[in-house]
């Protein structure tokens, strides 16, 4: 470089740039990089103004100066800038423009424009000056000679196209006809496909100047979905040209006309009218919805940010710094009520173990036996006052009291349930059975079909008997028990760790008979009705074949190219009740209209393929993940194709092995009633149908996605039901809770059952109360069942995360088993559980909101009592412990995840949210208890399920009016936490399914 700058010899000058040229050429990037720094560039750009004046210029001094800079630009971001400030650019350009005919100089002349191309400033600037047109005079039809010049001219046009000042330049003079007319040239003279490059830098060119909507016109224009459909399809026998038929595809995909959907509008079928109306903000924008907008296909968006490519791993979801929480006040938890200490008296009553005496046994001094000690208080917004109550009774207490409640609480890191795992065997989620356990077979009679039974058409179900197998999840009624009911008269306690809770299909009736729903189903879906049990076998996580994406997307764009192969009928429309298909239609019959059914529109597009249109969630415009619905007259041996084209997530465990679920009724006939996973290439993708912005949350340019699968029928005219996920309905929890009740023994289980509020439709929110009875009714032992440190429990806010349910349920039966692990949690805590935050999401088949069309997990910070009354009291019950000085000791809130394997954990950390920043922690003097881990830690050590490497303590900006954040940083609980569970499978440990 030194050289370089003080030597005039024109020799020497070109021997020192074959020298650097040799350097970098061995060495590679990373000499390159030293060249850089070493402030090269600038002294070669300064080496080139100069030569460029002598007339003419030396030609080997232009090579090798171009050939040098060509090696080393990549490597320096400013390039571009440096060039265009030196004057470079006009250099290069009017040397190649000058000397067409001298392939030798104007190669590396073009791979420097390549370079300087990649600053969006230069490549206007060139495209002024007429680089576009130039290109188009290098490159042409098929061609042995030349081919590296051809190559480079490609990647330097594909580089200038990504302005879309230049792909407008290109469309405006036909080049997208021109492009494609080489293409096709290329591809059918290059029959040994020695020329890919080539014919991949031609796509690329394609690709950039359809970025454009004038390109993505011209490329319709000139017949281009039709030649690169016909070009890919040639190439798909050859492996090795996967390339060409990736970028061809993610072209047409581009390319392929926007659509709306084919509905009246994108807001749901149902309304619900809210109580209250704010008259401005955020919020009355959700609740006055605006009218549908039109396509945003007018502006020139990003249309490959979200392209999936084949066989991607499953990446995981990485912290956005600047979502992070920074602001070391709003991170330190600071314990608050919220609301007047009068107001919070409201909530005792849901607390009568507090205050619950026993009957006990000798007399007890009248301030031993008092209720919490603020409630006494005048009215005062102060808490301090009440604490030094709640301190003076504590004195009052026995030793033995203080003692019991202060061992229990340190010895949460201590419990495991590693007694339980030795003798209990685990089904499916949440379940446990004991190994000994003895069950047999039972007949679930239907005599005739229920009136409330949705009817199929079918006469499956008359006079039948259905054998069930060996029983599990839904714990139909054994012989055994029934013959041991039958001989006594009296009723029989059962032991939920031997039997899991019965599913009594006329109690399920009756408690659909309470729901009130919007929609007003009067039916109800056979899997809710019967109940179900596990598979008997292991379900593997489905290997996903190379290209099915691939293939999908080409029948996809068939139907722009052979419209006439179309039928595009409407099978089933919500929002035309009337619609209906002739009875000698040789089509599949769909229904959604029962509990928890999502499905609003069924269009026929082939003879065996279906769009299927999910309902936005009631009061909204978006939300479509979730789908349950009712299929029947099919015939076996037939691939039918389900594509649900409405999707609004980026990306789904559908592509990494998940597969929807089937039940179906006749396979419950022949004694097997069982959610299976099923389905053939299945894929989720991007479609063509546009979102608009309101819907997208402002953002233009978005599309939805379709997951598509095929099911090959195993019974002729069978009625099966397909889901996203195993339902669970809220009939199905009440019935639930309502079997736990009565099958309890109250001499030893201390459960109590509490409406917590109605929601907007009327329906309750269960709240549930699960501990140890006392040892006796002596004063001690209920000093310390009073003194029993609580754990709250929540699920189910979002109603499409269904798994959240199952985990509740399986914590519920583990609570109430005789299994001693179980029995010392009761002894040790008092469990206050809401099992259901969102009843009338999960009743209408929602996916994330309730009837106010909002998450109702953002509502946490300032819940509205009446527009989300269950927040409202679930946070107001957490309020009130903390006035009481009651501090849950865990609370956690249960959630299923569409994009990730196993179960983890959100907890809430201030250091760990300062690692992930620029913040040092230790300059903000913290001093954490790590017990925030102890819990996810216990589970990593216990749970085969849980992966430690999942979970984040990492406080996010937009999370925080979510549960888990409000609870730790308002109310105080240290140990707060969201458990997500997987909605596909695992990938680790004995749950870890191999085929």
């Amino acid at each position: 470089i030194f050289l370089l700058q003080n030597t005039k010899d024109p020799q020497t000058i070109l021997n020192i740039l074959n020298i650097l040229i040799e350097v970098v050429s061995v060495g590679g990037g990373r000499r390159a990089s030293i060249l850089v720094t070493k402030g090269g560039t600038q002294v070669l750009l300064q080496l080139l103004l100069t030569a460029s004046k002598d007339s003419p210029p030396n030609e080997e001094l232009m090579v090798l100066l171009h050939t040098l800079l060509a090696k080393i630009g990549p490597k320096d971001k400013k390039i571009g800038m440096k060039a265009r400030i030196n004057g470079a650019l006009n250099i290069s350009l009017n040397l190649v423009k000058q000397n067409l005919q001298n392939h030798r100089l104007i190669l590396p002349c073009l791979q420097v424009l390549r370079v300087y191309s990649t600053n969006s400033v230069n490549a206007v600037s060139l495209g002024k000056n007429g680089v576009v047109e130039l290109m188009f005079k290098i490159i042409g039809p098929f061609s042995k000679k030349n081919t590296s010049l051809m190559k480079v001219a490609l990647d330097t046009l594909a580089a200038l196209l990504k302005s879309k000042t230049n792909a407008r330049r290109a469309v405006d003079r036909g080049y997208v006809q021109v492009l494609l007319t080489i293409y096709v040239d290329w591809h059918r003279h290059d029959s040994r496909h020695r020329y890919m490059l080539i014919r991949k830098g031609v796509l690329q060119c394609i690709k950039s100047v359809t970025n454009v909507k004038l390109g993505r016109k011209a490329f319709i224009d000139a017949n281009g979905m039709k030649t690169l459909y016909n070009t890919s399809q040639e190439c798909l026998a050859v492996r090795t040209l996967d390339p060409l038929v990736n970028t061809s595809s993610l072209i047409m995909r581009k390319c392929f006309p926007k659509n709306r959907l084919p509905l009246p509008t994108i807001k749901s079928a149902f309304h619900f009218q809210l109580p209250v109306i704010p008259a401005s903000g955020p919020v009355a924008q959700l609740y006055n919805l605006p009218p549908d907008d039109e396509s945003d296909d007018n502006d020139d968006a990003e249309t490959e940010s979200e392209i999936e490519t084949e066989n991607d791993d499953d990446k995981d979801q990485h912290f956005k710094n600047d979502d992070i929480e920074t602001d070391i006040n709003k991170l330190k938890p600071r314990q608050e009520l919220g609301r007047p200490i009068e107001e919070l008296k409201m909530y005792e009553q849901f607390f009568p173990e507090l205050s619950e005496n026993f009957q006990v046994k000798y007399i007890i001094p009248k301030e031993y036996n008092r209720r919490p000690a603020f409630l006494e208080l005048p009215k005062t917004d102060s808490i301090k006052d009440s604490s030094l109550h709640q301190e003076n009774d504590q004195r009052n207490l026995l030793p033995s009291c203080q003692c019991l409640s202060q061992e229990i609480v340190k010895g949460l890191d201590r419990i495991s349930l590693q007694n339980s795992a030795k003798n209990d065997q685990y089904y499916g989620t949440g379940c446990v059975i004991k190994k000994e356990s003895k069950t047999s077979l039972t007949t679930l009679a239907c005599s005739k079909p229920c009136e409330h039974v949705s009817p199929c058409g079918s006469s499956l179900f008359e006079g039948s008997s259905v054998q069930l197998g060996k029983l599990c999840c839904t714990g139909v009624d054994s012989e055994e028990e029934d013959s041991r009911s039958s001989s006594s008269g009296e009723q029989v306690m059962l032991d939920v760790s031997d039997v899991s809770p019965v599913h009594d299909c006329d109690l399920y009736i009756e408690m659909v008979k309470t729901t009130k729903s919007i929609p007003e189903y009067s039916e109800v879906a056979y899997p809710d009705y019967f109940g179900h049990i596990p598979p008997p076998f292991k379900e593997p996580i489905l290997e996903r074949p190379y290209g099915v994406q691939r293939t999908k997307i080409s029948q996809d764009i068939e139907r722009l190219i052979h419209q006439n192969d179309i039928i595009d009928r409407v099978v089933y429309d919500l929002d035309n009740l009337s619609c209906s298909v002739p009875e000698e239609a040789d089509v599949l019959k769909f229904n959604s209209k029962f509990e928890s059914g999502n499905l609003r529109k069924v269009i026929q597009i082939r003879k065996n393929e279906y769009d299927l249109i999910l309902n936005s969630d009631i009061n909204s415009n978006h939300y479509h993940q979730w789908f349950y619905f009712e299929v029947s007259g099919m015939k076996t041996g037939i691939g039918y194709r389900f594509n649900i084209i409405n999707c609004e997530k980026s990306n789904s465990q559908f592509n990494y092995g998940m597969q929807p679920l089937m039940y179906s009724v006749q396979e419950a006939l022949n004694s097997r009633p069982c959610w299976t996973r099923v389905g053939t290439d299945i894929c989720y993708y991007k479609n063509h149908f546009s979102r608009s912005s309101i819907a997208a949350g402002g953002q233009k340019g978005k599309s939805y996605y379709t997951i598509t699968f095929t099911v090959t029928f195993q019974h002729k005219d069978d009625v099966c039901y397909f889901a996203y996920h195993y339902p669970y309905t809220y009939s199905t929890l009440k019935m639930h809770l309502q079997k736990l009740e009565s099958m309890h023994n109250p001499q030893q289980i201390y459960f109590r059952q509490d409406v917590l509020c109605e929601t907007l439709a009327g329906n309750s929110c269960p709240l549930v109360t699960i501990t140890a009875m006392p040892e006796s009714n002596y004063y001690e032992h209920i000093c310390q069942f009073r003194n029993r440190p609580y754990v709250f429990l929540s699920a189910r806010v979002h109603p499409g995360e269904t798994n959240a349910s199952w985990v509740m349920k399986g914590t519920l039966e583990y609570l109430m088993s005789n299994n001693p692990s179980a029995q010392c949690l009761r002894e040790s805590y008092i469990f206050k559980i809401i099992p259901m935050l969102n009843p009338d999401g999960v009743i209408s088949g929602n996916h994330r909101c309730s009837l106010s069309g909002e998450d109702l997990n953002r509502q946490w910070q300032n819940p509205n009592p009446d527009l989300h009354p269950t927040i409202y009291h679930a946070k107001g019950l957490l309020q009130y412990l903390a006035a009481i000085k009651r501090l849950p000791l865990v609370y956690c809130d249960y959630h299923g995840h569409s994009r990730k394997k196993n179960v983890f954990m959100y907890g809430c950390s201030i250091k760990e949210t300062m690692w992930h920043t620029n913040v040092n922690a230790a300059s903000c003097d913290l001093i954490e208890d790590p017990g925030y881990r102890a819990l996810p830690k216990i589970l990593s050590q216990t749970a085969p399920a849980f992966c430690m490497g999942s979970c984040s303590f990492v406080v996010e900006k937009s999370k925080e009016s979510t549960a888990r954040v409000v609870v730790w940083r308002e109310i105080g609980v240290q140990r707060s936490y969201t458990m997500e569970s997987t909605l596909c499978g695992c990938d680790q440990g004995k749950y870890k399914v191999r085929k």
